[in-house]
């Protein structure tokens, strides 16, 4: 079969219609492209977007637990007597206490005046007041006991920066069962409000 001018001249209108058509599909596909890719970058931009918001929502419940943590660590120490203002009265209180339940045959005790210890730059403030004990002790036990009473029992942080012991020239004078005599210097620090 052999094409003549003639057959060219009947199908030059249904190539052009053919071509039309490709074009159009040609142009129909580029734009679906283009508004797919359009779709991407808001697709991903939403995801970007909800990423960022979901780690906001991450670290407002992270400081949300950890205002709670410190909210309730505060009323800890507001319930043991660490935070708020000084307690001497109590602390001579449980001085005498101690010497009587433990029997402790000597007990001296001297407070210095509240110090500013360090202020972490909130409203509080870390303040110590310094103790300096005198005992005279049966044993060296008494010693450890009445230190370890205190750091469990006083309205404050109790901290031993230093203690001496040694024996007693007088042993067992009189009625008295003293063996040794101790010094000790504490610190007992509590927080407060400048």
């Amino acid at each position: 079969m052999t094409l003549t001018r003639r057959d060219l001249d009947k199908l030059l209108w249904p190539l052009l219609g053919g071509l039309a058509l490709l074009l159009l599909a040609a142009g129909s596909a580029w734009w679906s492209y283009g508004d797919w890719q359009g779709a991407q970058r808001e697709r991903d931009a939403a995801a970007t977007r909800k990423q960022r918001i979901e780690q906001h929502l991450g670290q407002a419940r992270g400081e949300e637990q950890e205002l709670k943590e410190r909210a309730r660590l505060f009323q800890e120490l507001q319930q043991s007597g660490i935070a708020g203002p000084e307690r001497r009265l109590e602390w001579i209180e449980l001085l005498r206490d101690l010497q009587h339940r433990l029997r402790i045959p000597g007990l001296n005790y001297e407070f210095g005046p509240r110090q500013p210890l360090y202020q972490n730059g909130s409203d509080f403030v870390y303040f110590a007041s310094p103790v300096r004990l005198q005992l005279r002790l049966v044993h060296e036990e008494d010693l450890l006991r009445i230190l370890a009473s205190l750091q469990s029992e006083a309205k404050a942080l109790v901290l031993i920066r230093q203690c001496t012991l040694a024996p007693l020239d007088n042993r067992g004078a009189g009625n008295d069962l003293a063996q040794l005599s101790a010094e000790c210097e504490l610190s007992w620090v509590t927080i407060d409000r400048p």
